[in-house]
C-alpha cells in the first residue's frame, strides 16, 4: 500500500501494505460467525490521505457545543442500582432482535477485519435507507457536479481502513457495511437509543455537561459545504462511558428544538464499537438529536453510493508521536442540481449522500461551520478524565506531536470552494484540551488542537 504522510514539514510516500495499527490487538472470533467468510481477490481501496487568541465566542457557539453530544455519559454508578428485572430483560432481547434485523440486511458476502469486525457486503438498493418510505423502491443517485476548486490531479488511490488491507473489496452493485452485533446494542443506554445521541435540555454554557471541546468555527454567512484535512490518531479513551473525536459538522437552524446537523470525521467510542480503534463516522439531525438521525448506516438516513468504503470501519494507518503523520481529506457540499448533500474522501471518492428531506433548515444552506475535537470527561474517581484528544499532546507541541486540521476551506453559493476568512476558535477548558490556529501558503487556514485531560494544570 502506497501511503502519504508528512514528516519534518514534507510530502513524503512509502510503501507500507503489511503495515497493521501499533495498538491492533487479537480479538476472539465467533466460530459460528467466522463459518462460510469468503474473501475476493485483492484490490486497493480509493482514497487519499491527504495547520488567534479566541474573540468573544457567541452564545449559539456554546450552544451547539453541548448539543453535540456523540454518547450519553453513563455512570457505572447508576447502573450498579438498577434491579435486576426478568421481564424487562427479555422485553429488551426481544426489542433488540427486531432492530438487529432492521438493521443487519442480507450479505452477498462477509469479511473478517483483523480487529474483529464482519462487513457485509449488501446490494446497494437494499442498505437501510432504502426502508424511508420517500426513497422505498429507489436505487443510489448519480455522481453530483462536484465543487469548483478541487484538484484531480492531486488524486491518490489509498487503502485506508484495516478490513480492507488484505484486498478484500465487495462485489460491484453492492456496498461494505460494518454488521452490528448483539453485544454493541446491549452496551448502549436502551434498544430505542443504540446509534443515537442522547437528547437533553441543553446549557448556554459549557462547564458542567460533560462535554469538552477546542473547535475553529465560521459563522456570519450562508454555507454550502466545507473541505478539511483530519489528521487521525489513536487517543486513549479510559473507560465506555467516553469518547475521543474529531469531525466537521455542517450546521444551520436556530439552535433550539430545529437544530440541522450533517457531520463527519474519525471518533473513539468503546460504547458504540466495543474497542479503541480510530473509526471512520457519519452523523445527522434534523432536531437537535431528539428523534431523528443515527451514526453511519444504523437508521434510515444517508445513502451510500461506495463499494470500497465502510463507514464506521477501523482506520489505518494512524499518526505516531514524532513519527509519520497521516490524515484524511473530507469534504461535505450540497448539490446545486437536487439539493442533496454529499460526502466525498480525499480528491474523488465519493461516499455517499444526505436526501435533502431529512432536514428542515439545511435543505437551504448552512449558518456555520465547524471542526475540532470533542471529548467526554466522566470525572471518574471525582478527577478530570485523563482521556486524551487529538494525540493527547497540546497545540503548542506543533507539528509531528500536536493533531491538526489543514486546509480548511467553505463551499460558497457559487459552488466554488474558498478559504476561511474569518476562522475563530474556542477551547472551553484549555488547561485540558487547547488550540492554536494560524495561516501559511502550504497549509492555508489550519490549526492545531488537543491535549491529554487530566494534568497538574487540570485536576
Amino acid at each position: 500500500m502506497v501511503v502519504v504522510c508528512w514528516k519534518s514539514n514534507r510530502l513524503c510516500y512509502f510503501d507500507d501494505t503489511r503495515r497493521q495499527l501499533p495498538h491492533q490487538r487479537k480479538q476472539q472470533r465467533d466460530s459460528t460467525q467466522e463459518t462460510g467468510q469468503e474473501n475476493f481477490t485483492a484490490a486497493m481501496a480509493s482514497s487519499s490521505w491527504s495547520m488567534i487568541s479566541s474573540p468573544i465566542i457567541p452564545l449559539l457557539v456554546c450552544f451547539l457545543l453541548v448539543s453535540s453530544s456523540i454518547c450519553q455519559v453513563v455512570h457505572a454508578s447508576e447502573m450498579a442500582n438498577q434491579t435486576f428485572n426478568p421481564e424487562q430483560q427479555l422485553k429488551k432481547l426481544k426489542n433488540m432482535k427486531v432492530r438487529l434485523r432492521r438493521i443487519n440486511k442480507p450479505a452477498l458476502k462477509t469479511f473478517q477485519s483483523p480487529d474483529g469486525d464482519l462487513i457485509d457486503c449488501v446490494h446497494s438498493h437494499h442498505q437501510p435507507a432504502f426502508d424511508h418510505p420517500r426513497l422505498k423502491g429507489q436505487k443510489p443517485l448519480d455522481p453530483p457536479e462536484r465543487p469548483k476548486g478541487l484538484n484531480p490531479t492531486s488524486m491518490i488511490h489509498e487503502n485506508f481502513q484495516l478490513w480492507s488491507l488484505s484486498g478484500n473489496i465487495c462485489p460491484d452493485g453492492t456496498i461494505p457495511i460494518r454488521r452490528t452485533r448483539e453485544q454493541d446494542v446491549l452496551r448502549a443506554s436502551s434498544v430505542r437509543r443504540y446509534g443515537r445521541k442522547s437528547p437533553r435540555h441543553v446549557r448556554r454554557d459549557t462547564s458542567s455537561n460533560g462535554h469538552e471541546h477546542a473547535v475553529g468555527y465560521v459563522s456570519g454567512d450562508q454555507y454550502y459545504g466545507a473541505k478539511a484535512s483530519i489528521n487521525v490518531w489513536a487517543p486513549k479513551v479510559v473507560n465506555q462511558y467516553e469518547f475521543s473525536l474529531s469531525q466537521m459538522w455542517v450546521i444551520s437552524g436556530s439552535f433550539g428544538d430545529d437544530l440541522n446537523t450533517i457531520e463527519a470525521g474519525w471518533q473513539v467510542s468503546p460504547e458504540l464499537y466495543g474497542d479503541n480503534y480510530p473509526r471512520f463516522f457519519t452523523y445527522w439531525t434534523s432536531d437537535a438529536y431528539q428523534a431523528t438521525g443515527c451514526y453511519n448506516l444504523l437508521c434510515s438516513g444517508f445513502v451510500q453510493t461506495n463499494s470500497r468504503i465502510a463507514i464506521g470501519a477501523a482506520i489505518s494507518p494512524t499518526s505516531g508521536y514524532n513519527g509519520g503523520q497521516f490524515d484524511i481529506s473530507l469534504l461535505i457540499w450540497k448539490d446545486p442540481k437536487h439539493g442533496n448533500w454529499w460526502l466525498e474522501f480525499g480528491n474523488g471518492v465519493l461516499v455517499g449522500y444526505w436526501p435533502s428531506f431529512l432536514f428542515t433548515h439545511l435543505q437551504n444552506h448552512a449558518s456555520m461551520v465547524q471542526f475540532g475535537g470533542e471529548v467526554v470527561n466522566s470525572r471518574p474517581s471525582g478527577s478530570h478524565t485523563a482521556t486524551q484528544m487529538g494525540s493527547g499532546h497540546f497545540a503548542g507541541e506543533g507539528f509531528g506531536k500536536a493533531s491538526y486540521f489543514r486546509n480548511l476551506q467553505v463551499v460558497d453559493w457559487d459552488n466554488s470552494l474558498i478559504p476561511l476568512s474569518n476562522l475563530k476558535v474556542l477551547a472551553d477548558h484549555p488547561n485540558c484540551y487547547d488550540i492554536q490556529g494560524g495561516i501559511n501558503n502550504f497549509w492555508g487556514n489550519y490549526f492545531y488542537y488537543g491535549g491529554p485531560g487530566r494534568n497538574v494544570r487540570c485536576p
